[in-house]
């Protein structure tokens, strides 16, 4: 009888409170076990570093320039002077890996994308460079070692302000559906006169320019005139959106 006692009153003692709260520890020993599956299978997964904005690309947000892909989000952005890989051959701005323009310069940018959509959807603009502020300007004139006669035709002497100072021009080139800049029969930043777009047709009868090379320069031309840009002619990737005078009325130079 005693044993029945005890073993009725173990029973009661069993089906109160401490079995609930042990169900509840296994109920949170099975969300944690999910949680440390759902963490192991992620064990590959590494989160973007953040974008961390310096004092270059600060001076330039601060003059009021844009970020042309917050405008144009489908563009193909490769900041080459943040990189080696330039004709100067060293990295110019540092960590910024974001182009910039004037807010209304950036706007016709727009106007050109849209136009070479409307022409080939699978194409984009491809940009290497917009605003270039003149502390770099002067560092790269002060660098770089060629009579000044050719120094003036890749750098423009900071001391009258380039249009790249202004956020007033832009480099660029088109890109397939790939991401693949277009063959343009030299490259960005190619210091050769095969370059030139002055020389396209002596480069053509040559053979060393192809048609199919000349007509993606043209393609370019064209697309970037329905944005109200014009070319220059000794860099077939370069496009001014103004004047020096026009640009000096309208904007400031970035510093």
């Amino acid at each position: 009888m005693r044993e029945l006692v005890i073993f009725f009153v173990l029973f009661l003692l069993g089906s109160c409170s401490p079995v609930q709260e042990k169900e509840h520890v296994e109920d949170e020993t099975n969300v944690t076990i999910i949680f440390s599956d759902s963490l192991r299978q992620k064990t590959d997964f590494k989160p973007a570093p953040l974008y961390a904005i310096d004092s270059l690309e600060k001076k330039i947000i601060t003059a009021g320039l844009v970020n042309i892909q917050t405008l144009i989000p489908d563009i193909i952005v490769d900041v080459r002077y943040s990189t080696p890989n330039n004709f100067m051959q060293r990295d110019m701005y540092g960590s910024l890996a974001r182009i910039y323009l004037q807010p209304s310069v950036a706007e016709d940018l727009q106007k050109s994308q849209s136009a070479l959509k409307e022409i080939d959807s699978t194409l984009s603009l491809y940009v290497y460079d917009g605003v270039r502020p003149r502390s770099v300007q002067q560092y790269m004139w002060d660098i770089l070692e060629m009579p000044i006669h050719e120094k003036t035709k890749f750098v423009s002497n900071p001391k009258n302000g380039s249009l790249h100072n202004y956020g007033a021009a832009i480099d660029l080139t088109i890109a397939d559906s790939s991401g693949v800049p277009l063959d343009m029969g030299a490259e960005y930043d190619d210091i050769r006169k095969i370059a030139y777009p002055r020389y396209e047709k002596a480069y053509l009868d040559s053979g060393l320019l192809t048609q199919y090379q000349v007509a993606n320069r043209e393609l370019l031309r064209k697309v970037m005139k329905a944005g109200g840009f014009w070319n220059i002619q000794t860099e077939w990737w370069h496009f001014n959106r103004y004047n020096r005078a026009k640009a000096r009325e309208l904007f400031e130079i970035v510093e």
